[in-house]
């Protein structure tokens, strides 16, 4: 993939692949950097090689969609902005979920973002060492 962009490709959707992610007792991981708390799992089983993505930003968080939209559309530009921390060829499925209870600055919603991203690259290169390849 090439350019600053977000592709389809990279979107994580599907009742199937959401439902791998957060299924109790699974192979997921959970990694937490205020506001945002992510869960990633290695998904072997799809063909594209790329991770994907998802925001979550819950009602019971931010009662107005305004609030709601606008963290996501912060956390999504942060991903974009800095999703070269992670390999381009991982087969990785992450879920960013908010758990702030106000709405947050974009700095801060980056700070975490990228936080999250480096800390999923190190536990990779840790227990998988042929993903940074």
């Amino acid at each position: 993939m090439t350019g600053f962009r977000l592709y389809k490709k990279e979107r994580l959707c599907g009742k199937t692949a959401i439902d791998a992610l957060f299924l109790p007792g699974g192979d997921r991981s959970t990694v937490m950097a205020y506001p945002w708390r992510a869960v990633w799992r290695i998904n072997t089983s799809r063909v594209m090689n790329n991770p994907r993505f998802l925001i979550s930003v819950p009602k019971k968080r931010l009662r107005h969609a305004v609030d709601r939209v606008l963290m996501r559309r912060r956390c999504r530009e942060a991903y974009r902005l800095n999703r070269e921390l992670i390999s381009s060829d991982s087969q990785i499925d992450i879920a960013f979920i908010y758990v702030g209870n106000e709405v947050t600055s974009y700095s801060d919603a980056e700070r975490s973002v990228t936080k999250i991203l480096s800390k999923i690259m190190s536990k990779l290169i840790s227990e998988y060492p042929g993903v940074n390849e």
